[in-house]
């Protein structure tokens, strides 16, 4: 390893991932994820179960990702660590175990928000390849279990949220429906999954009313409900026989929504390139979608699937531009559960 390599440990612990990831001038060496299958039988994540198994897993996931890396501890340049949003007791273990280290270690901790991460993932490199990377300023849709935003990206560190869900966000509405259909936690992968092999125009459902670029998903919640009951009355097998039907006008109806904003984003602020992050960004329906828009003039940037869900590398790459830039290292960050970007 050069010495001259600025070496990032990036370690992740918002939600129910442990993960670290060893960044070296901005390109990915290792990116580990150690996922919690505690949380399948409860049909949702439990925080206090949460937080005990990042303490039980951070050690040895560290430790792979830094030989997975090739690296030795004492290579490292500083450690970057998910400071918020997020759960509370979970992202306590990854900053109390980042900040130790880097006391051990005499280098510096640098504390990451955990959106911005998404939205900086776009600047992963990997080893062997070169990819394209936005432009500033671009705009990027971020779409979580958490969150549902439209960020104006002017630059590494100057972001603006001109967009937002003003109830729930879109993941939870896939996860939500799910529910509804009765399929195990996590259950947005599942509906997407059978979404492609059914019919998106059978079943559909109401666009909801909100001004601007703001999204809400909780009145279509509602509507698949009142749908779902009404059908079930008169077949009680209806789910069952349609699921593949349902999923996919779900799917549609979720995936319309954030593209007409993000179309009217486009055409407010006149910025022709478009990312997506965070885990709805994993989605098939709404990666197809993004991509039928760009004979528009539009660039469209997806990231890889593993960069989409919760991950390290995005920490570490925050990181590496927080340190490039020389923004603040304090010590005394306290983890903040519900940290704006």
């Amino acid at each position: 390893m050069h010495q001259s390599s600025i070496i990032i440990l990036g370690i992740e612990s918002s939600c129910d991932d442990t993960a670290a990831a060893i960044i070296s001038d901005g390109k990915v060496l290792a990116n580990i994820i150690a996922n919690q299958e505690v949380h399948k039988k409860y049909g949702g994540v439990v925080p206090e179960l949460a937080s005990r198994a990042h303490q039980q897993n951070i050690v040895p996931v560290v430790d792979a990702t830094l030989k997975r890396a090739g690296v030795n501890k004492n290579d490292i340049t500083a450690i970057a660590f998910t400071n918020g949003p997020g759960l509370l007791g979970s992202l306590l273990v990854g900053s109390s175990f980042a900040k130790t280290l880097s006391i051990g270690l005499n280098i510096p901790a640098i504390a990451v928000n955990h959106m911005q991460g998404h939205i900086l993932a776009h600047f992963i490199q990997e080893l062997n390849e070169e990819k394209e990377i936005p432009e500033f300023p671009f705009l990027c849709l971020t779409v979580s279990g958490g969150h549902t935003q439209i960020v104006r990206v002017d630059d590494f560190f100057k972001m603006e949220v001109i967009g937002e869900t003003i109830d729930d966000a879109a993941g939870e509405a896939f996860d939500k429906v799910a529910k509804m259909l009765q399929l195990p936690y996590p259950g947005g992968p599942l509906v997407d999954k059978y979404a492609k092999e059914g019919n998106p125009n059978r079943f559909s459902f109401p666009h909801p009313k909100v001004e601007g670029v703001n999204f809400s998903f909780s009145g279509l919640k509602t509507s698949i409900l009142y749908f779902l009951q009404k059908e079930l009355k008169t077949n009680p097998d209806f789910i069952n026989e349609n699921i593949k039907d349902i999923c996919a006008g779900v799917q549609k109806t979720i995936v319309d929504i954030l593209i007409e904003k993000l179309v009217k984003a486009v055409n407010e602020t006149n910025i022709k390139q478009i990312a997506i992050a965070g885990g709805v960004s994993a989605n098939s329906g709404l990666r197809t979608a993004l991509q039928s828009l760009t004979q528009e003039d539009i660039r469209v940037f997806i990231p890889k699937f593993e960069y989409c869900t919760d991950n390290a590398a995005m920490i570490a790459i925050t990181g590496y531009y927080n340190y490039i830039k020389n923004q603040d290292f304090s010590k005394n960050s306290i983890p903040n559960a519900r940290m704006k970007l």
